[in-house]
This record gives C-alpha cells, sequence and structure tokens, in this order.
C-alpha cells in the first residue's frame, strides 16, 4: 500500500480521518506507524495530500489530513474489454487501476459467454475494492468509470462517439494481417497533451470478422503485439503496458 486512500465520508469537520478497517491493520503493523508519523494519503477521486498520525490503538488509527489544491489528472488510456471469464476479470481489476486507464468499457463478443455477465465480479461492490487496492498500489486517485454492455454493436455504432470523444482508436487485433504499428498510430496522441487513446482489447481467440470490421469502420486501426498467442488478462496487461510507454516517451525532434 504506497498511498492510503480515504472517503470523503471518514474526513470530519477538522480534516481528521478515523480508519478501523485493513488499512488501520496496515498502519500499524507493516508501517509501524506512532503518532506523528507522516503517511502518504489520498482522497478517493480527489487530491493527494499528507496524514500525520494524531492518534493510534489496537482498534483505529486517526489521521490530521492535508490535501494539495489540484488532484491527479486522469490516466489517457480508456479500455474496450471484451468481458473475459469472471476469474480473469476478478484478477484483472486492481492490475488495469495500477497501470492506469480512466474508463473501462465491458462488452459482449461473439466468443464471449453469455453467464459470464452473470458474476458477481461485475457488481460495483465487488469490483470497487479491487480498483482502489490498485490505486494504492501506483500511488493515484482516480477510480476508472466502469460501464458494462450486453450489446457489441449498439455500443460501437452508438455509444463510444458519446462515451470516448475525439480518442485515438487501437484494436488488438492477433490476426495475421494485424501489421500495423501502434507507436506510428499513437503519435498524434503522443505529440497533444492532452489527447486521449481509446484500446480494444477482444476475448480469448480475438474479434471475430464482423467485431473487426466494425471497429475499423468506426476508426480503429488494427494492430498485432506478435506471433505469440497470449492468454486475454496477459494480453491486457502488456497491451495497457505499451500504450503508456508509447505515450510517455520523448518526441523525436526534427532533422535538419
Amino acid at each position: 500500500m504506497n498511498l492510503l486512500l480515504l472517503d470523503r465520508t471518514e474526513i470530519d469537520a477538522d480534516n481528521v480521518a478515523t480508519i478501523t478497517d485493513v488499512r488501520a491493520r496496515h498502519i500499524r503493523q507493516v508501517l509501524g506507524a506512532e503518532p506523528g508519523r507522516a503517511l502518504r494519503i489520498g482522497l478517493i477521486d480527489g487530491p493527494a495530500g499528507t496524514g500525520t498520525v494524531v492518534a493510534i490503538d489496537d482498534r483505529q488509527v486517526r489521521l490530521a489530513c492535508t490535501f494539495d489544491e489540484a488532484r491527479p489528472p486522469l490516466p489517457r488510456v480508456d479500455l474496450l474489454l471484451a468481458l473475459p471469464r469472471p476469474k480473469v476479470l476478478q484478477r484483472l481489476w486492481a492490475q488495469i487501476a495500477a497501470l492506469g486507464v480512466g474508463r473501462i468499457l465491458l462488452t459482449n463478443a461473439a466468443r464471449v459467454e453469455r453467464h459470464y455477465f452473470d458474476t458477481h465480479v461485475l457488481d460495483e461492490a465487488t469490483y470497487r475494492p479491487l480498483l482502489i487496492e490498485g490505486l494504492q498500489q501506483a500511488r493515484d486517485t482516480r477510480v476508472p468509470r466502469v460501464s458494462v454492455h450486453r450489446q457489441f454493436r449498439v455500443l460501437v455504432e452508438d455509444d463510444l462517439d458519446r462515451l470516448c470523444p475525439q480518442a485515438t482508436r487501437l484494436l488488438a487485433d492477433p490476426a495475421p494481417d494485424s501489421s500495423g504499428d501502434a507507436c506510428d498510430a499513437l503519435e498524434t496522441a503522443r505529440t497533444t497533451s492532452d489527447a486521449r487513446v481509446l484500446l480494444a482489447a477482444g476475448p480469448e481467440g480475438g474479434w471475430n470478422d464482423f467485431e473487426r470490421r466494425l471497429l475499423i469502420s468506426r476508426g480503429f486501426q488494427p494492430f498485432s503485439l506478435g506471433p505469440r498467442t497470449l492468454r486475454s488478462d496477459t494480453a491486457c496487461i502488456a497491451l495497457l503496458t505499451l500504450v503508456h510507454a508509447a505515450l510517455s516517451s520523448p518526441r523525436p525532434r526534427p532533422r535538419g
């Protein structure tokens, strides 16, 4: 836990937070904190700051909180993800948040089993703590916005322009002819500080022909990670890492 995230309801009028859950045990047992110790804290969807331990016992920890004026920027990458198996998604929530996304759009696809949509892993009460776990690891406060879409075509044709406007669109696809270079596609986004990227990652086995054609018709540029066939969770983490690395790489200097 590299950043202690707090909810606004945990902070009183004097800017003192009272913590009684697993975070308090972490402060006592892992950090070994005593009164006067300053800790890195953040307000969920708000600014980061410092929390000074003013009282600590076996039941609770009280922190005097001071926060920065501005909150961290929203990660520039949004993720359109074909709904994976529930056990895989359970593992992915924290990793996706740690890597940094602004929005997660979970969609149906031909190779997605319909019963996946019935899982409790899609309940906010289940995934929100996992997202916060990832944010605490990465020292971020901005919780990804999550939406679930049972109709792939409706999402792509009717909703994407509203949910993810003016984004560079990338289609991760293991098809042999997906030879595009993600770095080339990201050049415009990289040279514009507030530009966003929407990354579409398919199910195990990839998108089918109809889905691929539809995404390309809506502005997605296909590219491949190479000849190896990856599990959806491995591919998702690798793709997000690739996109963030490309966005943060230095701009090439003009020649001459």
